[in-house]
């Protein structure tokens, strides 16, 4: 059931047919990856008629920016995120986080393409999700909670999927999953598969060795977090500039 000002911002951005899709934490708990999340985070398409569309759902929300850096286009298109706060009565205090580009995620039309659409039971209202793979690699962040995320996500999907799985979800779960015991399975049931994995993920030759893996794994990880430290650097000079520019008093 989705909590009620989740549901009235999703209601709203799709009131104003707002070209967005739901990432994030909310995303993980549709996905059985988290039981909980207060906040909505969407990767929203920066077109000058989706942008009109977004001011208008935003207006009715009565969202106010929250933090730096300021709620402009260039700036969404640059790989920042844009925060929020509603005022609505009906989403008092929920929290919006937009971003137009994310470090190693595709385009807006490509997610929009393999989005995952999702209908709520209560109302028959349809939302756009990430698709799971997209929201994998969106999660490949520095953060510590990311990665115990990424985690849960793949066993769920594996658990959920494992009896009869497609070819895509296979070859998947070799190149994504993060549990060691998961990708011995896999490469274990679906050995055709393997081959293939390995050229594009280095920590699969450690395969069979659990603790090995646990280990290749492990570095894969600490590279992955240090490539993301590493786009930031540019990002976060800019959002303390804008810090400064807001503490100054008015000439």
């Amino acid at each position: 059931m989705i909590p009620n000002p989740i549901r009235k911002v999703l209601s709203t951005f799709r009131l104003h047919d707002v070209r967005a899709l739901l990432m994030g934490g909310q995303a993980c708990v549709f996905y059985g990856g988290a039981e909980f999340s207060r906040d909505t985070d969407f990767a929203v398409l920066t077109a000058p008629e989706n942008i009109v569309r977004l001011d208008r759902a935003l207006a009715e929300l009565q969202a106010e920016r929250i933090a730096v850096p300021p709620y402009e286009v260039a700036l969404l298109e640059r790989g920042h995120a844009v925060h929020f706060r509603c005022r609505h009565p009906e989403a008092a205090g929920l929290r919006i986080d937009l971003m137009a580009r994310m470090r190693g995620v595709a385009d807006f039309a490509t997610l929009w393409e393999r989005r995952t659409t999702l209908e709520d039971a209560a109302t028959g209202e349809r939302f756009e999700l990430l698709s799971l793979p997209d929201l994998v690699q969106a999660k490949k962040t520095q953060r510590d909670k990311d990665w115990p995320m990424i985690r849960r996500l793949i066993e769920a999907h594996y658990l959920a999927h494992q009896n009869d799985p497609t070819p895509e979800q296979i070859a998947f779960w070799l190149l994504e999953a993060r549990t060691p015991e998961i990708l011995c399975e896999v490469a274990a049931a679906h050995p055709e598969h393997l081959a293939a994995g390995q050229l594009r993920r280095p920590a699969l030759a450690a395969l069979p060795d659990p603790p090995a893996l646990s280990l290749a794994l492990e570095a894969e990880e600490r590279a992955t977090r240090a490539e993301d430290a590493r786009y930031w650097i540019p990002l976060k000079a800019e959002l303390e500039a804008f810090r400064r520019a807001e503490r100054q008093p008015p000439a």
